[in-house]
This record gives C-alpha cells, sequence and structure tokens, in this order.
C-alpha cells in the first residue's frame, strides 16, 4: 500500500511516501517555513516525481490533525480530504504528537510538547509510545507531570519547570513514517477532527451601559 503523509500542524511542512509493504519511505520535509499554505500541493508534487509516482498510484492518505493551529491545521487536512475525494481513497486522521512519540521511537515515561505559540505549548504524556495523557494546552511553567524524557523544541527547554528542564531531551517533529505507523489502516476511517484545543479569542462582547441622558422609551412603538 502506497501511503501519502501529511502533516502541517508545527512549523515544518512534512511530506511523504509510505510503501507499508516494502517499508521504503520517501520524504520531503520543509524545516521552520510559514507557508503551508502555498507550498503543500508543490511539495507533493515534487514528491510523487522523484518517487515515480502519480496521484492515481496512491492508495490511502495520512494527515496529522494536531494539535496546532487553526490556519496550519486546516491547509493539511483540507488538502487530504480533498485529494481523498478526488481519488477515493481512504484518508485517516492522526494526533501529530502521537507521531512524533512514534517517530522519535519514544521509550519509557516521555513527554511530547510543541509550541502553541501565545507563550504556551501543546502537550502530552506517553508510556512506551501509547498516549497516556493528553493532548492538552498550557503554559510551559505551568506543566506538571512525571515523565523520565522530554521531546520538545530546543526554544522552549528553558520556558519549563526546573525538574523538566534537567531531564534528557530532544526535539523532534512528526515525519511521515510516525504518522503512517500511528495510523490504523486496515480500520474505516473516522470523520477527520481538528485538534485545535486553543481557547477561543473571540468572545461576545458585554452590553454597554444605558446611557442615563437617553429618555426611557419603554412601550414605544416604532
Amino acid at each position: 500500500m502506497r501511503v501519502l503523509a501529511i502533516d502541517t500542524a508545527t512549523t515544518d511542512l512534512v511530506t511523504g511516501v509510505v510503501d507499508t509493504e516494502t517499508g521504503a519511505v520517501t520524504e520531503r520535509i520543509l524545516t521552520d517555513t510559514r507557508a503551508h499554505n502555498e507550498q503543500l500541493i508543490p511539495t507533493v508534487e515534487e514528491l510523487l516525481q522523484t518517487t515515480s509516482l502519480t496521484y492515481p498510484d496512491l492508495d490511502a492518505i495520512v494527515v496529522g490533525c494536531g494539535p496546532g493551529p487553526f490556519t496550519g491545521l486546516r491547509v493539511g487536512m483540507a488538502t487530504a480530504s480533498a485529494l481523498g475525494d478526488a481519488l477515493s481513497i481512504p484518508v485517516h486522521g492522526v494526533c501529530t504528537h502521537d507521531a512524533i512519540a512514534a517517530s522519535a521511537a519514544a521509550q519509557g515515561r516521555t513527554l511530547v510538547a510543541t509550541d502553541a505559540r501565545r507563550k504556551e505549548i501543546y502537550w502530552a504524556t506517553y508510556e512506551d509510545g501509547q498516549r497516556v495523557e493528553g493532548p492538552d494546552v498550557v503554559k510551559p511553567a505551568e506543566i506538571q507531570v512525571a515523565v523520565d524524557a522530554v521531546i520538545i523544541p530546543d526554544n522552549l527547554v528553558a520556558k519549563l519547570p526546573e525538574e523538566l528542564q534537567n531531564l534528557p531531551h530532544t526535539a523532534a517533529n512528526p515525519r511521515p513514517a510516525g504518522l503512517v505507523a500511528v495510523a490504523n489502516l486496515d480500520a474505516a476511517p473516522e470523520p477527520l477532527t481538528p485538534l485545535y484545543l486553543r481557547r477561543p479569542d473571540a468572545v461576545p462582547p458585554k452590553p454597554k451601559p444605558r446611557s442615563a441622558a437617553l429618555p426611557d422609551v419603554a412601550g414605544f412603538n416604532l
């Protein structure tokens, strides 16, 4: 089975083709890019050309559903859904942090965290690669977990509580093989559900106090 893997939940644009029968993986990863929308389809097409494949050669798609920012997730998930519909192939959504844990071959009790911006992180904990807590979003200094190791971007380590800073840590992002590894390709795909986790920015406006200078018009019909 040839599976196209896509993830746009982090600042990396992750694409790859995984052959589940041979184990062959061809990937194209653009690191630290903010142009997922402009670069995703051109990167996928370059990937297919490299593997001498065309879209009809694909058997399934796996896409990371976050946690991640709204814009990034929307790009990857909408593209995966559109390709799946056009090609009549299944599209499987997976938790991006699960894929990171799989890509890093996490062992023992591990914290996986990514940048949520706005001075927060997305996080989940794993026991030998299996998620046991999360995902959730929190300020780095407020996270309280008992783990043996941390997978987190280097620039966020110093923002963690001291006891977590002192643990072994590595930086890792999702990879195509990890995305496919955590997908159940034998099951019917469930509807894609983005893991935004972010508290809503928009709130209903508070009613403005009525000016005492306005006349009382109760019962007046316009």
